[in-house]
């Protein structure tokens, strides 16, 4: 078998049925991605595959950063000021050790699908696959909003913080017609979770100008949060997303929950009950926020962020020094902050990630005591970040399946910054093709290929189009016009 033929991760006659006759050319929903809004309205074309692939400085695909590293590559050909094209052949040359690495299958799935490079990425090949890219970067196809659209994407969530002014999503928004696509905001609140970190208090400050709202308490801040949500929702958002490395479920009283909250505002060293009576709090309003305005709130949990505390010093956060988390009652903790909120029905749909793939089946299978008020409110989200490989899809397919209803499913998002990444939205379609064929050869649903077509391609959009109501007047097509993708 050839290197990403047309029957890759595809086992047996159903799956390719699946995959070519349904899932192929289904559009795009992508509720989870770090682009950058300004990217994408500048519009620029990159002048190198460098700049789009690897890095811009100290942005960039930390997945591919991390194998460099652990290959013998020198920072300053990572996220340095090293030569471009230098850094380009330090990539081809770690991506020949990478054979297993779900990176080897995406980056050769980029280069065949945007690019037209069928070669094997090598020390040997990459001068002439570089003068090729670089080639092609230049054309207008190349340009963010053109990789977006011709991906097939009707709408795109990035990853905003509550004080942003959205100032280009705002821009975007008078260009939607043109783009073919929504570019919509999406609330992640870090800075109001931290409340133990140094520069709280000026957050909040930026938090209550451009609320208008003066912040002097925590129930000040919870209204300036409100605000935000309603300018939010006006700009099209529909989710928030919510970071949790660790959490421990614990209530405060009013005057307990005021004094955590003087202390953060004074830089006072917080204890961690403090900080988890805090965090409780703030959650249970955001749940109830969330609710209010019909959002879907993610939750990440369970990551070890910037375990290399030097080169956190010198690069920020976000650089591949992250880790699969360890908290073994973490999911019993969320549990019990579900519990508490279903006495008062504050509970919004919500979907669940969790890195270490330890918490699924509970996740699974907590979230099935919270069901009420729709269909499928509560869901496992897809593998996540060190679980985006075809065997932790295919694993996350069998636990939702199992335990939920995987018809339901929202499907894939992205969870990248780069405007290369949609292929792997084809990637999970082949692994849930083959999840479904499999079961057909083991004779355990329907040899039903019209049946079984139709739930995946409830899986690969439409039930992201029903759940998130990105689109509440008109369908996409009717907006954008009907586009068709030849993979």
């Amino acid at each position: 078998m050839a290197l990403l033929d047309d029957n890759f991760l595809l086992g047996n006659d159903m799956a390719k049925k699946l995959f070519n006759d349904y899932a192929k050319g289904m559009p795009i929903i992508d509720f989870h991605c770090h682009l950058n809004p300004k990217e994408i309205y500048e519009n620029k074309n990159y002048p190198n595959i460098t700049r789009i692939w690897l890095n811009e400085g100290v942005y960039g695909d930390h997945y591919k950063w991390r194998q460099e590293r652990t290959n013998g590559v020198p920072e300053e050909l990572i996220t340095g000021d090293g030569d471009e094209y230098q850094k380009f052949l330090a990539w081809a040359e770690t991506i020949e050790s990478a054979l297993g690495n779900p990176l080897y299958e995406w980056t050769h799935l980029e280069l065949k699908r945007f690019f037209h490079i069928d070669e094997v990425l090598s020390r040997k090949t990459a001068p002439d696959i570089w003068k090729k890219a670089n080639a092609e970067l230049q054309t207008d196809a190349f340009k963010p909003r053109n990789l977006i659209k011709n991906s097939n994407v009707k709408a795109v969530c990035t990853t905003d913080d509550p004080a942003s002014d959205l100032h280009y999503h705002k821009l975007l928004k008078e260009t939607e017609a043109e783009n073919g696509f929504r570019t919509l905001p999406a609330m992640r609140p870090d800075k109001l979770i931290q409340v133990d970190r140094d520069g709280f208090a000026d957050y909040l400050k930026e938090l209550g100008d451009i609320s208008g709202v003066k912040i002097t308490s925590f129930k000040t801040m919870i209204d300036a949060v409100k605000q935000r949500f309603e300018f939010f929702n006006e700009m099209g958002g529909r989710l928030s997303d919510h970071s949790l490395l660790t959490y421990h479920f614990i209530e405060a009283s009013d005057s307990e929950l005021n004094a955590i909250f003087d202390k953060g505002v004074n830089n006072e060293e917080l204890s961690p009950k403090e900080v988890d009576q805090y965090l409780t709090a703030l959650l249970e309003n955001l749940m109830k926020l969330n609710k209010e305005f019909d959002w879907t709130m993610q939750f990440h949990i369970n990551s070890i962020r910037d375990l290399n505390r030097p080169m956190f010093d010198k690069l920020g956060p976000d650089t591949g020094y992250d880790a699969v988390g360890t908290q073994p009652d973490i999911a019993d903790q969320i549990a019990k902050l579900y519990t508490k909120m279903q006495i008062t029905h504050d509970i919004p749909k919500t979907i669940f990630y969790s890195l270490n793939d330890n918490d699924w089946m509970q996740l699974a299978t907590m979230m099935g005591a919270f069901q009420e008020g729709g269909k499928q409110r509560l869901q496992l989200g897809a593998g996540w970040w060190f679980n985006d490989t075809a065997e932790g899809m295919n694993e996350q397919l069998r636990v939702f399946a199992e335990e939920s209803l995987l018809p339901n499913f929202v499907g894939m998002l992205t969870d990248s910054r780069s405007f290369l990444s949609y292929p792997r939205h084809e990637y999970f379609r082949r692994v849930l093709c083959n999840f479904y064929g499999n079961l057909v050869e083991q004779g355990r649903v329907p040899d039903d290929e019209e049946m079984l077509g139709k739930v995946v391609q409830n899986i690969c959009y439409n039930n992201a189009y029903n759940f998130f109501k990105f689109f509440p007047d008109k369908t996409p097509d009717e907006i954008f016009g009907k586009l068709t993708v030849n993979n």
